[in-house]
């Protein structure tokens, strides 16, 4: 539940007509949100996987939600391209993307290293 209402989140502010989205004078600000949607986007998406997959194991459910996570974000520029008169495709976006994603991986890693995962999901 919670990664599809994430998904809706991260779809409909990168989808909303641009001019509707106040303006923030902060350089690559909007990178930033990029790669924090997508450290989000793809960390709900592992715990989803791995509750569906029933797996004590971490890497298959972070491959699945790594690789959602990248054909989303590409999915989604390809749709500010197509349908958005106020917004366009940007290579630079789907890096950040990238990015958020690598990080969810790392964190999910880190986190299984030391038994973080487990003694929060249990409780």
């Amino acid at each position: 539940m919670v990664a599809l209402l994430w998904t809706g989140i991260v779809s409909y502010f990168c989808l909303v007509n641009s001019n509707e989205i106040p303006v923030i004078n902060i350089p690559n600000l909007d990178k930033c949100i990029h790669t924090f949607f997508h450290l989000v986007f793809t960390f709900v998406w592992f715990l989803f996987f791995r509750k569906q997959l029933q797996s004590d194991n971490a890497i298959k459910p972070l491959m699945y939600s790594f690789v959602f996570s990248f054909v989303f974000g590409i999915a989604i520029e390809m749709l500010q391209q197509s349908i958005t008169t106020t917004r366009h495709a940007d290579i630079l976006d789907v890096v950040a993307n990238s990015t958020g994603a690598i990080l969810a991986v790392f964190t999910v890693l880190i986190c299984n290293k030391f038994n973080i995962l487990n003694s929060i999901l249990k409780k």
